[in-house]
């Protein structure tokens, strides 16, 4: 042994003696705590373990005044930063702002010291393969199943929130622009929804229209809603013990049962390691006895997701309703880990209740373990829909002001079907609803299974159009195939068509819009331009605006601002608020003074 060597070991022992004479030696356990359990204020104090004994860096180094400094760190190409730094800048480019400013990356922790690790992140985003231009010469028809889904902007606002830009799977653009309310024209008649078009120019694209389709549902008074048959399914696991989880999804479920008439009847089961039958089926007005069972739930445990699905469908059984509202509304932070686990055997068996007239619907909380994938594609086999509940407000908005549609539905496997003239369109785009994409002759097949719309929603699709005459985006063929098929009738646009069922019947109906050229307007509605403005943000977030061109952040919030309109609820504002925090964070500005820049609007 060198004498360098004996010298360093001497003294490490020498403070390790020291250190025992003044308390007891910690064992491993106790002088080494796994990172999530030391406080961030802490984190700066390393250790490092000698023969069982926990000694401060500061004082081996003062126990060692000989001992020479490290060398710096030799410099590293940017390609080498850190990840966090790699990151800012990448979101910065594909939103098309500043990158943030140069920050100089942390000095390696010294060799045998180990460092923090960082929070670990689970949360799972179904993969968004989004819409590209199609020629209407080689692809004519557009058909997709309806959605009433928003989770996604509830989402986008949590995230934006914590100070992060979303992951791009994160962004479905249909649910940030479904996510407002609209002035739609009522349905008449017996019809159960109303269907309407609005055509002006492209505000991001001189040269292309923006086609918005708007759908209205009937929206019933709550007292004329047939009794319903309500499954609430919580989870109780441990993943659930934090305030944005449990404790704010009994403060929901309160809201919801405070609408509950008498003649409904609710049932609440939870699950963890195992499942139970906390509340019988109780009547509406006896709402104690249902928020005392609310406010008795505890988390602890693994999560039985699976296991608590069946067992609510069992309760759901019980209490059917022939011809009323049977629901399951199942509140998680979907990380099911017990028993059945694979996604595709939890939602055939969902699928599977469904024609049985037991729709689910699903409510997300929480975040860093958050299934997001699971909860939206488990609500579309249960013919229900998807909600995200990140803070009470959005509670008050999905369970309380959206009451009649959380409850009933007016038509289900509800598709669009639009056929585009080619001797008047050259290309289309269809912004949003790439998971909802259905093959052409599925429209009229009525065993395909497509949405649902609620009572009192409305539903809006956005196509981008280049029109004949003008320069599109993709190169002809040499070889023309598909030959004009509406020569003469250059006037019309396109047609549209929707196929549904309705509320309590199996076989489809048909209706059909034409989309006339002379429907074009100078300059698009309130509705129009702010829906239009939604999309473009969606469209930043999601691929870098990569149909965009230089219409990037401030134009959008500029669009935005002018069609702000009444804003009963003050979404709209806040919306506002989201693009100067998206903005903010894409340059680099902390979290805290983005929010600060927004609550200036």
């Amino acid at each position: 042994m060198s004498l360098r060597s004996s010298t360093l070991l001497s003294l490490l022992l020498g403070a390790c003696l020291a250190a025992c004479s003044t308390q007891r030696v910690s064992t491993p356990a106790e002088a080494a705590p796994s990172a999530s359990e030391q406080p961030a204020t802490e984190a700066k104090v390393e250790t490092v373990t000698v023969t069982g004994a926990a000694i401060r860096r500061a004082d081996l180094m003062a126990a060692s005044p000989s001992a020479p400094p490290a060398p710096p760190p030799a410099p590293k190409p940017l390609r080498q930063l850190g990840q966090a730094q790699e990151k800012r800048a990448a979101d910065a480019q594909r939103l098309n702002v500043a990158p943030p400013a140069f920050v100089a990356p942390a000095l390696p922790a010294p060799v045998g010291i180990a460092a923090l690790p960082e929070p670990a992140d689970r949360e799972r985003y179904q993969t968004i393969v989004r819409h590209g231009v199609q020629r209407v010469a080689e692809a004519p028809v557009s058909t997709f199943s309806i959605d009433v889904d928003t989770a996604s902007y509830s989402n986008v606002r949590r995230l934006l929130n914590r100070g992060q830009l979303p992951p791009q799977d994160a962004v479905r653009v249909e649910e940030l622009v479904n996510y407002f309310p609209y002035q739609y024209p009522q349905p008449s008649g017996n019809a159960p929804f109303s269907v309407s078009t609005e055509l002006a120019p492209t505000p991001w694209n001189p040269d292309s229209l923006l086609l918005r389709i708007g759908i209205q549902a009937a929206d019933p008074a709550k007292a004329s809603l047939p009794p319903a048959n309500l499954v609430f399914l919580v989870d109780v696991s441990g993943s659930m013990n934090e305030p944005a989880k449990l404790p704010l999804l009994k403060q929901a479920l309160k809201l919801f049962v405070r609408e509950l008439r008498p003649q409904d009847h609710v049932s609440l089961v939870t699950y963890a390691s195992g499942t139970r039958v906390v509340l019988e089926p109780t009547a509406g007005d006896r709402k104690a006895v249902i928020e005392a069972a609310i406010d008795d739930l505890r988390a602890g445990g693994a999560t039985a997701g699976a296991a608590g699905i069946e067992l609510a469908y069992r309760m759901a059984e019980q209490g059917f309703l022939k011809q009323g509202i049977n629901r399951i509304l199942l509140a998680t932070d979907g990380d099911f880990n017990v028993g059945i686990t694979r996604f595709e055997t939890l939602k055939n068996r969902v699928e599977e209740k469904r024609r049985s007239g037991i729709s689910l619907s699903t409510l997300g909380f929480g975040e860093g373990n958050y299934n997001d994938a699971l909860m939206e594609q488990l609500a579309d086999a249960g013919d229900g829909a998807y909600s995200y509940i990140d803070n009470l407000n959005e509670a008050q908005k999905v369970l309380v002001d959206e009451f009649t549609s959380t409850l009933a539905t007016v038509a289900h496997d509800v598709k669009i079907q639009l056929e585009f003239n080619p001797d008047a369109v050259l290309e289309y785009r269809q912004i949003g609803f790439e998971n909802r994409a259905l093959r052409r002759e599925d429209f009229n097949n009525d065993k395909v299974d497509a949405g649902e719309i609620g009572a009192g929603h409305r539903v809006t699709a956005l196509y981008e159009i280049t029109l004949v005459g003008q320069r599109g985006k993709v190169e002809p063929l040499r070889y023309r195939i598909n030959k004009p098929q509406l020569s003469g009738k250059d006037a019309e646009l396109g047609f549209l068509k929707l196929r549904y069922k309705p509320a309590h019947g199996q076989a489809s109906l048909l209706l059909s819009v034409p989309i006339a050229r002379s429907a074009v307007a100078a300059q698009g509605s309130e509705d129009f331009r702010f829906a239009a403005a939604v999309a473009a943000f969606g469209q930043r977030l999601a691929d870098g605006g990569r149909y965009l061109g230089k219409f990037d952040l401030p134009q959008i919030r500029e669009l935005a601002a002018g069609a702000r309109g009444e804003d009963r609820f003050g979404y709209r504002g806040e919306f506002l608020r989201l693009v100067n925090l998206a903005q903010n964070l894409a340059q680099g500005t902390p979290p805290a003074t983005s929010a600060a820049a927004a609550v200036a609007d």
